[in-house]
């Protein structure tokens, strides 16, 4: 048989004060005095009673829940980036008491923003109007993974441009200068932006940018293969390759050496985004972080602070990525096979 759920009722009932006066003393009203205070103390002890969380930050008039829109894609539950950013984020809900309203979006659909205190939005794809509509709503909003510079909105990002220019101003220390960029979706600021760096630190470098060298991704193991067979069959192949994933960089060393290139010796690879999957490959992929699971909890600190008041209304905050060295990349090879 199962006990009886102790109530705010029961709590009342034994300190002999109202309901309302125990809903104060939980919720830290200055306004009840220290005899009822105590009371009410010494029945919540007795009973073991225990507040309810959504309850107590209702009666504060704040809502317990956050929402998470994330735009929907092919294979999103086996992306990288995507779990990150789930896994951080329920992480910081769990810490901070927070309900979490998972919506996948197409950018199409209105959202409901009456059952949330605040919106995460898992980057901008096609879904803007989402965000303007919350906002003009008055609704908390935070961005992951984008620095919105024509929207007064709070974000939290990686320096995407850094992240491209390092990775390539890596290779080009080596010594190589043919180096091919397979793009993450240009229609992401991710994808852009990581190519711009990778343009930046060619020309950084005084090393001409060649467009037959670049190849349009869109962060995909498929499109990675499509695309490095047609790299390896270049006739002035280059010697390394710069991919904005490391999904597609890890394809990208799948295809090479099944066309029976060395890693690093006959060409090298290194990725985006540092996915523990590069530590199992045939080689060890070098890469460039960037820190999801820290933009995801920051984010919803953040904007948790933002809803109770406690942080200031507009938070923009952009992270460092860092290069990840480890055995995909080599000196430059004279003569690739």
């Amino acid at each position: 048989m199962n006990k009886k759920r102790i109530s705010i009722t029961d709590v009342a009932h034994r300190a002999k004060v109202s309901i309302t006066t125990v809903s104060r003393v939980i919720n830290k009203a200055t306004t009840v005095n220290k005899e009822n205070i105590a009371k009410v103390e010494e029945a919540i002890s007795f009973l073991k009673f225990k507040p309810n969380i959504s309850a107590q930050r209702l009666a504060r008039g704040l809502n317990s829940a956050i929402g998470l829109v994330m735009p929907g894609y092919p294979g999103i539950f086996h992306s990288f980036y995507a779990i990150e950013l789930i896994r951080g984020i329920g992480h910081a809900c769990e810490t901070l008491r927070l309900d979490l309203v998972f919506h996948i979006t197409n950018g199409q659909n209105p959202l409901n923003t009456n059952t949330v205190g605040g919106i995460i939005f898992a980057d901008i794809i096609e879904n803007r109007k989402q965000i303007e509509s919350a906002l003009s709503d008055g609704i908390p909003c935070m961005v992951i993974n984008n620095i919105v510079e024509d929207l007064k909105v709070n974000y939290v990002a990686v320096d995407n441009k850094l992240g491209g220019f390092m990775a390539v101003d890596y290779l080009v220390s080596l010594g190589h200068q043919r180096i091919s960029a397979l793009t993450g979706n240009l229609h992401t600021q991710g994808g852009a932006y990581r190519l711009e760096g990778y343009k930046k630190a060619l020309e950084h470098n005084k090393i001409p940018v060649r467009e037959d060298y670049i190849f349009p991704g869109d962060y995909s193991r498929r499109s990675a293969r499509i695309h490095a067979e047609q790299i390896l069959q270049l006739k002035d192949r280059p010697t390394a390759i710069f991919a904005a994933s490391d999904d597609m960089a890890l394809e990208v060393m799948a295809v090479a050496i099944e066309n029976g290139l060395k890693i690093p010796e006959d060409i090298s690879i290194i990725g985006f985004d540092d996915n523990p999957a590069g530590l199992y490959g045939p080689v060890g992929l070098t890469t460039v972080k960037q820190p999801l699971f820290q933009m995801a909890e920051e984010a919803v600190k953040y904007l948790n602070g933002i809803v109770s008041g406690k942080k200031p209304a507009l938070i923009q905050v952009v992270l460092p990525p860092k290069l990840i060295v480890r055995e995909s990349c080599s000196a430059r090879n004279d003569n690739p096979k």
